[in-house]
């Protein structure tokens, strides 16, 4: 296993990630954001798919399973140098589990990244002294009027199963007769069936609209006017949508997993139970009906709205890739 020691003042870093360019995915998000990030420290940064073998002195790799591949190889050129791994949620839930060459990548790796607190508790104990928590951070939205004709609630993400995507589609149906909720669903079908069950879901459901791939500027505007995010995933490893939604000041109403949980916080009075659309329902007409609810939602999203912002992430981020003492 490579020495850690801390990095000189500029470093030749390749930042890998599996989403190509053009993608929407929250993994390029991330990597394009980082990558800004580390270039304002005094980097020089580039992203790539793979890692194309050229050298460099440090190499982050997000996702364990997917960059395999790059980790393998860079690993075997360069046995010493650094290499920082940051985990999303179906790495620290399910493949560093099951997955063969997502183990491989953790063994290989010098230091780790995590999104969110409990992300931690989902490593092998051995390795958690090696983990840096790293909260994505969001721009700021310019507030914009919520609309008067309903109780808007957004949900974003692409739809795929891990997602659990049409969760506050099916609560609709469990809400009193007279609530004006309605339920406005961005994110691209990641699969022609998940296409037609959204569709299928607004022929039936006329409180749901699906919007499809929207850019990103577009997704923080309709996020920004809207009155809840529901983050209704099966697995997170750290949703960037809900530091978008804490940014903006739009309060979450979020499945109770370890990757909301390790955002939102152990005490979050908007959780509820995977998969259960009757609770959700309860926890969104609370919202609607229910002023000291809903401003409990917004008190404890702003009191942790500390923990999203730029300048943290940064030096969470130069704190990993320097591998600072933890703790």
């Amino acid at each position: 296993m490579p020495v850690l020691t801390r990095a000189p003042q500029t470093l030749k870093i390749i930042l890998v990630t599996p989403a190509p360019a053009g993608s929407r995915s929250g993994n390029r998000a991330t990597a394009m954001r980082w990558a800004k990030m580390l270039r304002s420290l005094g980097h020089r940064v580039r992203v790539q798919p793979t890692w194309d073998g050229v050298s460099c002195e440090l190499l982050i790799a997000l996702h364990a399973r997917r960059s395999y591949d790059s980790v393998r190889r860079f690993r075997e050129a360069y046995p010493e140098r650094p290499l920082v791994l940051a985990l999303t949620g179906t790495d620290l839930y399910r493949d560093i589990v099951v997955s063969p060459d997502a183990q491989t990548s953790l063994r290989l790796a010098t230091r780790f990244i995590v999104l969110q607190e409990k992300g931690l508790e989902a490593l092998p104990p051995e390795l958690r002294k090696r983990a840096y928590v790293v909260h994505q951070s969001a721009r700021e939205v310019r507030p914009r009027k919520a609309l008067n004709s309903c109780f808007e609630v957004c949900v974003s993400g692409h739809l795929r199963v891990e997602k659990d995507p049409f969760r506050a589609a099916a609560a609709l149906a469990h809400l009193p007769v007279e609530s004006r909720i309605r339920v406005t669903h961005l994110g691209r079908a990641m699969s022609p069936e998940m296409e037609w069950e959204a569709r299928a879901w607004m022929a039936r459901e006329p409180r749901y609209q699906w919007r499809g791939e929207v850019s990103h500027g577009r997704a923080l505007r309709l996020l920004g006017r809207t009155r809840l995010l529901v983050v209704s995933s099966l697995m997170e490893g750290g949703a960037n949508v809900v530091s978008e939604a804490l940014i903006a000041g739009v309060p979450v109403i979020a499945s109770r997993i370890p990757g909301n949980v390790g955002m939102l916080g152990e005490d979050y009075p908007g959780y509820y139970q995977v998969e259960d659309e009757h609770e959700l329902a309860v926890l969104l007409n609370r919202a609607e009906q229910d002023p000291a609810f809903y401003e409990a939602l917004h008190f404890f999203c702003s009191a942790r709205k500390v923990l999203f912002e730029e300048s943290r992430e940064r030096e969470s981020l130069r704190a990993a890739i320097e591998g600072a003492p933890i703790g």
